[in-house]
C-alpha cells in the first residue's frame, strides 16, 4: 500500500493530473466476473456517475498528458531547457519488462491472422474466417496472458474463487471486435483501454524499474502498446472486412478509432514542464497546419511520426474521392486557428460525448471489480443535455432498438382499453370489445353503423342463425333495422304510410304509384312544394 501510495503522490506532483490508484498487494481483492450493465438509456446515467468512469477518464487523461512535449533540462549550468517531443518511434521512450512482454502478445496475435487466412470470394463486410481467428485466440487467451504478463499480476492476492485473470480475459477479448456481427469500433478500442488500465491497476507496470524522466511508463504505454494495438486492428480489417460498430456514417469522426486523435493532438501541442497544466490551445513551433489532413501528400510524410496524421492515413488508404466528402467532421476540424492544444481539449470533449456517453457504444461494456458499476462518491452529475435524454430502451420483449427514446413510462393501470373505446360514447357502434371471459352473445339486429349514421345497420341474428336481410325499396323500415341516411337526408319523419323518406330534388316524369310501393302523389306534391327551388349555374338560361 505505501508502494501504491508513493507512486501515486511522485504522479501527482510532477503532472497536476490525478493518477489512476492501484490496488493494495497486501490486501485481498474481491475479483468479480465482469458482467454487462447497461441495458437501457438511463443507465448510461448511472455510468457516468460510477467508479469505472472516473477511472477511465482519469486513465486517459494520465496517458493524454504524457504525450504532451516535455521541457527538460539539458544539464548545462546555464539552466536552459530543450523540448522533446514524443513521436512515434521516438528512442527516447524506455520500455519497462512488462511493454516489452505485451508487445510480443499482440506480435503473436498478428502472426495468428497468417495462420486463418480470409475466405474466399467477394463480400462486402464479415468474412466468416474472423470468427476462427476469434476463436483461437479465445482458446489461447489463458495461455498468452500466462506468457505474456508478470505472474503477480495474475495472482494478484484474492478472497474469493474468481482471480485477477477472469477480469483480464474479459476486457482483452472484448478489445478485438465481435465475432457475432463481425465488426469493430470505438466500444472494442474503449475495452483495450480498460486491458491495460487493469494491468495498471494490479501494479503490473510500476512493477519494472523507475526511469527518471517522469511519464515514461504512460508514454511507452502509448507508443509501445497502444501503436502496436492500433496497426493490428487495422490489419484486421482489411484481412476480414470488418464492418464498422456503430458508425455514424460521414457525420462520424471515424468508422473505428477514437483515441489516436486524441493522442496525436497532444504530441502536436505546446511543450509543458512538470508543474504545468495540460494546455488548452497553442502548438509546438514545428507542428504543421491542421488542414494538412486534406493533402495526400502531407499525410504521407506525417502519418510515420505522428498518430493522429496515421489515423487519417488509414482512411485514406480505405475511402477515396475528396477529403472533405467522406470525412466532413474531421474537415471541419482541420480549420481551427488556434492550435493543436485547443484540438486536442475538443477530442477529450468529444470522446466524452460520442463514446462514453452512447448507449450503442457503451451496452456491451462488462463491469467487475477493477472497473466496478457501483456509484463513485465524488462523482459529479452530469448535465442534462438531448444525447442524455435520447437513449434508448428496452422494449417489453427484452429488445433494445434505437430509434425507442428514454421516457417516464406510467404503469399500466388495470382495465385500460384500446385508444378506439374512449370514443364509444360519442361514436355508436364502436365500443371496444368486452373484456369479460368467454364469449359474449349481441343483441339481436344491432350493428355496427358508421359515425355518421343515424341508425344501426342490420346483421346476423343470433336467434336464427341467418342475417337479416334489408326489405325491398319501398318497403317500410321498422325497430332496429332502420336503414343508414345520407347526411343531407330530410331529417324529418316521413309521412304515414311512406315508404321511403322523400328525396330532395324530385326528378321529372311519372313516378311509382301507390300499387307498385311507391310514393303517393299527395304526400309527393307536398314534398316538393316545401323543397327550395333547385340550383342553377350562374350561367344556365332562366326558364
Amino acid at each position: 500500500m505505501e508502494e501504491s501510495a508513493a507512486r501515486v503522490s511522485d504522479t501527482d506532483s510532477a503532472s497536476n493530473v490525478p493518477s489512476l490508484s492501484l490496488l493494495s498487494k497486501t490486501q485481498p481483492q474481491t475479483f468479480i466476473a465482469p458482467l454487462k450493465k447497461i441495458n437501457e438509456g438511463h443507465d448510461v446515467s448511472a455510468f457516468l456517475v460510477s467508479k469505472a468512469y472516473g477511472d477511465i477518464m482519469t486513465f486517459l487523461l494520465e496517458l493524454n498528458r504524457a504525450m504532451f512535449p516535455s521541457h527538460i533540462n539539458d544539464g548545462s549550468t546555464s539552466g536552459q531547457k530543450r523540448v522533446q517531443t514524443w513521436d512515434l518511434g521516438c528512442q527516447a521512450v524506455e520500455f519497462s519488462e512488462t511493454v516489452q512482454k505485451l508487445r510480443r502478445l499482440l506480435e503473436a496475435l498478428d502472426r495468428i491472422i497468417g495462420e486463418v487466412p480470409p475466405d474466399p470470394g467477394p463480400r462486402r463486410f464479415g468474412n466468416a474466417s474472423f470468427k476462427k481467428w476469434y476463436q483461437t485466440v479465445e482458446e489461447q487467451t489463458s495461455d498468452l496472458l500466462k506468457s505474456h504478463l508478470p505472474e503477480s499480476t495474475l495472482q494478484h492476492p484474492h478472497e474469493s474463487e474468481v482471480k485477477a485473470e477472469a477480469e483480464l480475459s474479459s476486457y482483452f477479448l472484448g478489445s478485438f471486435g465481435s465475432s457475432q456481427r463481425l465488426d469493430y469500433g470505438s466500444g472494442h478500442e474503449l475495452s483495450f483501454l480498460a486491458f491495460l488500465g487493469c494491468i495498471w491497476k494490479l501494479g503490473g507496470f510500476s512493477s519494472s524499474n523507475e526511469h527518471s524522466t517522469s511519464g515514461n511508463e504512460e508514454r511507452a504505454i502509448v507508443l509501445g502498446l497502444i501503436v502496436p494495438y492500433l496497426s493490428l486492428i487495422r490489419r484486421l480489417i482489411l484481412t476480414y472486412t470488418l464492418e464498422p460498430a456503430g458508425s455514424h456514417g460521414v457525420w462520424g469522426l471515424d468508422d473505428h478509432s477514437f483515441i489516436p486523435y486524441i493522442f496525436g493532438s497532444a504530441q502536436y501541442g505546446p511543450a509543458i514542464s512538470p508543474s504545468d497544466q495540460t494546455p488548452i490551445e497553442g502548438s509546438r513551433p514545428d507542428a504543421p497546419d491542421p488542414a494538412d489532413v486534406a493533402k495526400t501528400a502531407a499525410v504521407k510524410r506525417q502519418r510515420h511520426q505522428n498518430m493522429y496524421f496515421d489515423a487519417i492515413g488509414f482512411i485514406h488508404d480505405v475511402k477515396k474521392g475528396p477529403f472533405w466528402e467522406h470525412s466532413p467532421m474531421l474537415y471541419d476540424i482541420s480549420g481551427i486557428r488556434t492550435g493543436w492544444g485547443k484540438i486536442n481539449k475538443g477530442m477529450i470533449k468529444m470522446y466524452n460525448a460520442e463514446v462514453l456517453s452512447k448507449f450503442p457504444v457503451v451496452q456491451h461494456f462488462p463491469f467487475g471489480s477493477l472497473f466496478s458499476f457501483d456509484q463513485d462518491p465524488d462523482a459529479t452529475p452530469p448535465p442534462t443535455s438531448v444525447h442524455a435524454a435520447n437513449q434508448p430502451v428496452r422494449d417489453g420483449f427484452g429488445s433494445s432498438a434505437a430509434d425507442k427514446v428514454a421516457a417516464p413510462r406510467a404503469p399500466p393501470q388495470p382495465g385500460t382499453q384500446a385508444p378506439a373505446a374512449s370514443q364509444a360514447a360519442s361514436v355508436p357502434g364502436t365500443a371496444a370489445p368486452p373484456t369479460s371471459k368467454g364469449p359474449s352473445k349481441p343483441s339481436p339486429a344491432v350493428g355496427t353503423t358508421a359515425p355518421w349514421a343515424r341508425g344501426p345497420t342490420a346483421m346476423i341474428d343470433p336467434a336464427e342463425g341467418a342475417a337479416t336481410r334489408p326489405a325491398p325499396r319501398g318497403t317500410p323500415p321498422s325497430g332496429a333495422e332502420s336503414g343508414t341516411v345520407a347526411p343531407w337526408a330530410s331529417r324529418q319523419p316521413a309521412a304515414t304510410g311512406a315508404a321511403s323518406p322523400p328525396t330532395r330534388f324530385p326528378q321529372p316524369g311519372p313516378g311509382p304509384t301507390p300499387a307498385d310501393g311507391g310514393i303517393p302523389p299527395a304526400a309527393d306534391s307536398a314534398a316538393a312544394r316545401s323543397m327550395p327551388p333547385p340550383t342553377r349555374a350562374p350561367w344556365a338560361k332562366p326558364p
